[in-house]
C-alpha cells in the first residue's frame, strides 16, 4: 500500500513537471509573438514602401512621362543588373567600393576619436578648432575632389583623402556632442572614486558619451559613402580599378540608362544595408542597455 508521503511526493513531482512544461510553452509562444511583431513592425513596412515605389515607377513608364530610353522600366533595370552578373563584374565592382568605404571609415574613426576628445575637453582648442570642424562638416564632399586630384593625382590616395575629409568632422562632432550631454555629476563621481585624467576619460566620459558617439559614427559612415561615390564619379582612371561610382559614370557616358539606374540602386541599397545590418543593431543594443528601449 502506497504511503501518504509517497503520494504527496508524486503529486509534487507531477505539478513541477506540469509547471516546467507550461513555462516552456509560454517561452515558445513569447518567441513566436516576438518574431511576428518584428516581421510586422520592421520588415513589412519597408516591403510595402518598396512595392509602392516600384508600382509608381511602372505607372510612370506606362504613362510615357519620358521616352523608354530615358526612363526605363524596373524590368529593364533588373536585366541590366543580370547582364553585369552574367559578365562576372558586379561582385568585383561592389567589393571594391565596399572595401574602400570600410577602410576609409575605419581610418576616419581612428583620427576623429582623439580629435573629438581633444576638442571636447580642452576649451582653447574647442574655441579654435570647433567652428572649423562644423564648417568642414557642412562642406559638400565633392568640393574636395578637384583639390585632391591636384594634390595626389588619379590614385587611391585621392579617393581616401576625400573620404577622410568628409567623415572625420562628422564623427568628431558626434563625439563632442555626446560629451556635452554627459551630466557633470558623472565626472565628479568618477573623480571621487579616483577616475581622473585618462582613466576618467576611459571609464566615465567615453561610456557616458556612447549614444552621441554612435550617432556620429553613423553619420560618419553616411559621409564616407557619399564622399566615396563623389570621388569615384570624378576621379576616373584605369589605374583606380572599377567601383560603383566608376560604373555609374561609364553608364552615363554610354547613355545606358538602365545601368545608370541600376548603379544608383546598388549604391542606395548598400548604404541602407550597412545602416540596417551594423548601426541599427548597435543603436538598439545601446538603448536597451540604458533602459531607453525595449525593442
Amino acid at each position: 500500500m502506497v504511503s501518504t508521503d509517497t503520494r504527496r511526493e508524486a503529486g509534487d513531482l507531477a505539478g513541477l513537471e506540469a509547471g516546467l512544461d507550461a513555462l516552456e510553452t509560454g517561452r515558445a509562444a513569447a518567441r513566436r509573438s516576438t518574431l511576428r511583431r518584428t516581421l510586422r513592425t520592421r520588415l513589412l513596412p519597408p516591403l510595402i514602401a518598396v512595392a509602392l515605389l516600384l508600382a509608381a515607377w511602372q505607372l510612370a513608364c506606362e504613362a510615357e512621362l519620358k521616352p523608354r530610353y530615358l526612363l526605363p522600366a524596373p524590368i529593364d533595370v533588373w536585366r541590366a543588373l543580370q547582364d553585369q552578373w552574367y559578365e562576372g563584374t558586379i561582385l568585383g565592382v561592389v567589393g571594391e567600393s565596399v572595401w574602400r568605404g570600410a577602410l576609409g571609415f575605419a581610418v576616419s574613426a581612428v583620427i576623429a576619436t582623439p580629435l573629438g576628445l581633444l576638442v571636447g575637453r580642452v576649451a582653447p582648442v574647442r574655441t579654435a578648432i570647433g567652428p572649423i570642424l562644423s564648417g568642414l562638416q557642412s562642406l559638400p564632399s565633392v568640393a574636395w575632389v578637384p583639390a585632391a586630384i591636384v594634390w595626389f593625382g588619379l590614385t587611391d590616395a585621392t579617393i581616401y583623402a576625400v573620404v577622410l575629409l568628409g567623415a572625420v568632422p562628422s564623427i568628431a562632432n558626434g563625439l563632442i556632442s555626446g560629451m556635452d550631454q554627459v551630466p557633470p555629476i558623472y565626472l565628479r563621481a568618477g573623480r571621487t572614486m579616483g577616475a581622473t585624467g585618462l582613466a576618467g576619460v576611459r571609464h566615465v566620459l567615453l561610456p557616458a558619451a556612447v549614444p552621441g558617439y554612435l550617432a556620429g559614427l553613423k553619420q560618419g559612415w553616411a559621409f564616407s559613402w557619399r564622399s566615396l561615390m563623389a570621388a569615384e564619379l570624378i576621379a576616373s582612371s584605369p589605374d583606380l580599378g572599377m567601383g560603383l561610382g566608376h560604373l555609374l559614370e561609364n553608364a552615363r557616358v554610354n547613355q545606358d540608362m538602365p545601368l545608370v539606374l541600376a548603379s544608383i540602386l546598388l549604391i542606395l541599397l548598400l548604404g541602407v544595408g550597412i545602416e540596417l545590418l551594423v548601426f541599427a543593431p548597435l543603436t538598439r543594443r545601446v538603448l536597451r542597455g540604458r533602459g531607453l528601449s525595449d525593442g
